[in-house]
């Protein structure tokens, strides 16, 4: 019922990037948009994890309905992220990101959490639980707290400025939803599972 809602609220901030830059492009398009897409990434990311707890905490059985869609979401932003990192600073130079993601540690922070979520994407329908078998797909989708942890790094990490004027309490809460999420686990059928929908 809710779904429609979910996807304008989901694409919203999509939406106001494209205004503010047509608005105003600023000094340095480019570092708006990778910072932008960048941090509603991570912010997705922590939204998926919470669901867990605020369906325990409040007994509302139906929020595990938007997980999937808006860990679906993170990686879109994810993507976007990337892919303004990967033409814009490296002109798809695949050799030159490389070296960048070595020698640059909140990069390699970055570039882990995107490359762990390109799995969790694929086998986000139902069918793949079938395929993979619930078990296998469940331990798969684990993985998640591995992407958070390696996004919350890269974040709290990253040298550029635009992102340290954020407000400090941004990536306390993160952790916390992370454990949190973690351990309110196994009180799910297949876990807080970042594209589940069960």
């Amino acid at each position: 019922m809710f779904k429609p809602i979910a996807w304008l609220l989901s694409l919203a901030p999509l939406a106001y990037l494209v205004y503010t830059l047509y608005q105003d492009a600023g000094a340095n398009p480019i570092e708006t948009i990778t910072n932008f897409t960048g941090i509603w990434t991570l912010r997705f990311i922590v939204v998926t994890l919470a669901v867990s707890p605020l369906r325990w905490i409040t007994g509302i059985n139906q929020l595990v309905n938007y997980r999937r869609l808006v860990g679906l979401f993170a990686f879109f932003y994810g993507v976007l992220h990337f892919m303004t990192f990967f033409y814009f600073d490296h002109q798809f130079d695949i050799a030159g990101m490389f070296a960048d993601v070595r020698l640059r540690p909140y990069i390699t922070a970055g570039f882990v959490a995107f490359v762990l979520m390109i799995p969790l994407a694929i086998t986000s329908m139902a069918g793949w639980i079938r395929r993979m078998g619930g078990r296998n797909w469940n331990l798969l989708h684990r993985l998640v707290y591995i992407t958070a942890l390696a996004a919350v790094l890269f974040r709290t990490t990253s040298a550029v400025s635009v992102w340290r004027s954020i407000r400090p309490a941004t990536t306390p809460p993160s952790w916390r939803v992370i454990t949190c999420s973690w351990k309110s686990a196994p009180t799910t059928a297949l876990g807080s599972t970042m594209f589940s929908s069960k």
